[in-house]
C-alpha cells in the first residue's frame, strides 16, 4: 500500500469478473488513481467469496453473471465472512 504520514490509506480493491479482458481494463483505469489499490481478482463467485475473505477489502467490483457461482449468490457469503 501507498501511503504516507499524512495521507489517507489507499482504497483497497478486489475485482471479480470472469472476462480477463475486463479485469485488466478495470486494473489499467483504476491504477492511475494513486488512491486505489488493487489487492485481489477472481474470475468466479466462488473465487470472489476466498479472495474477500483473505484480503477483506474496501470495494469488490463484483460482476452478477460469472461460472461456477454468479456474484448475486456469492454476495451473502462475502457479506457474513
Amino acid at each position: 500500500m501507498t501511503t504516507s504520514p499524512t495521507s489517507e490509506p489507499a482504497c483497497r480493491i478486489v475485482i471479480a469478473d470472469d472476462q480477463e479482458a475486463y479485469r485488466a481494463m478495470l486494473r489499467l483505469v483504476l491504477g492511475l488513481e494513486p488512491d486505489f489499490e488493487i489487492v485481489g481478482e477472481a474470475r468466479d463467485g466462488v473465487a470472489a467469496i476466498e479472495v474477500a475473505r483473505e484480503v477483506r477489502p474496501d470495494v469488490l467490483l463484483l460482476d452478477i453473471t460469472m461460472p461456477n457461482m454468479s456474484g448475486v449468490e456469492a454476495l451473502p457469503n462475502i457479506i457474513e465472512a
